[in-house]
């Protein structure tokens, strides 16, 4: 049996063959990956950790915060700070950068993340994740500042997450596809275990959280509806839906096999243009179905095109196969 390619073989092999991986960024990534993998721990120790339920405080987003949520967000934070290859991070559950300390190096990347996506299924041991995204400090910047990460996400130089399942794996793209690694206990390190992944353009599964539906915007109430009909309706052909309530195991599926995942607006927060954010869930995620031969969408525009406006701000998200994203994005067009 073929001995499998180390997480670190692959980084190294993008770097010295291909060009794709400066030696800070590969650095950078490996230490990402290592400090998922201490998350991957915490969240398998659960009860025993004293790790589950409510922290007793909020994020900035006004949501009550879980105990592994600000657990997740320390482990990243001091795997990465000291490393000399970052000069900030970003993270959904803090309300400013954190810029790398004085007493460290700074590097030359910005790091942003979601610690654990899908806090509400912690409690009840369903697949949560952590999402990543790294972008280049912009050139010509001393000190670093809240506008250095508001980028488009077209800009970013890697992405990926990592989903606590009944595996956990790390999915990561540098703009050269989408590989997938395996973490093997025994050995304590990332195995890859899938290249070149693609979503089929088509699908008969869609994802989203019907229970909403009374608030959603005509195109949408129109795509879910015709989906619904079946192969009786428009159609012609019957649908399967599925809605974890983490976007990284929702996701993980689409990648896997194909599929729509849609969390549109509504209008029950109407000034807002979206549940999801857009620098720590939405650029990384949208940017890895791209690169998997799919597309996303907010119904209006290429979500990788969005200027970002602040860092916490939200955006209507349509991902998955290319040929559905692009059908209800027709439909907003038509409104």
């Amino acid at each position: 049996m073929t001995k499998p390619i180390s997480l670190s073989r692959y980084l190294v092999e993008e770097q010295r063959e291909r060009g794709n991986i400066p030696a800070q960024l590969r650095l950078l990534l490996e230490v990402v990956a290592r400090a998922c993998k201490g998350i991957s721990h915490a969240v398998n120790k659960g009860a025993l950790g004293d790790v589950l339920g409510s922290a007793g405080s909020e994020n900035v987003q006004g949501e009550v915060q879980k105990k592994l949520d600000i657990i997740a967000n320390d482990v990243l934070i001091e795997a990465n700070e000291w490393g000399g290859h970052l000069a900030a991070m970003a993270s959904e559950e803090m309300d400013n950068i954190y810029v790398v300390p004085n007493r460290y190096p700074q590097g030359e990347y910005l790091l942003l993340f979601d610690p654990l996506d899908g806090s509400s299924n912690i409690d009840v041991n369903v697949s949560i994740g952590t999402i990543f995204s790294v972008l280049q400090k912009p050139e010509g910047s001393s000190a670093v500042s809240e506008q250095d990460f508001l980028q488009a996400g077209a800009k970013q130089v890697a992405a990926g997450y990592c989903v606590y399942g009944p595996q956990t794996m790390l999915v990561l793209t540098v703009g050269d596809g989408v590989v997938m690694f395996t973490l093997d206990r025994e050995q304590g390190s990332f195995a890859l275990t899938q290249q070149n992944v693609k979503v089929p353009e088509d699908t008969q599964e869609f994802s989203i959280n019907m229970s909403n539906m009374r608030h959603w915007a005509p195109p949408v109430k129109r795509y879910v509806d015709e989906c619904l009909q079946g192969q009786d309706g428009v159609r012609g052909k019957n649908f399967n839906m599925r809605w974890i309530a983490s976007m990284v195991a929702d996701v993980h599926r689409i990648l896997m096999r194909g599929g729509i995942f849609m969390y549109p607006w509504d209008q029950r927060e109407p000034n807002k243009q979206g549940k999801l954010r857009l620098m720590y869930e939405a650029n990384p995620m949208s940017w890895l179905i791209e690169q998997a031969g799919g597309a996303s969408t907010n119904g209006h525009q290429r979500i990788l095109d969005i200027q970002p406006t602040q860092l916490h701000e939200r955006v209507s998200v349509i991902l998955g196969s290319k040929n559905e994203v692009e059908r209800v994005t027709a439909y907003h067009a038509k409104v």
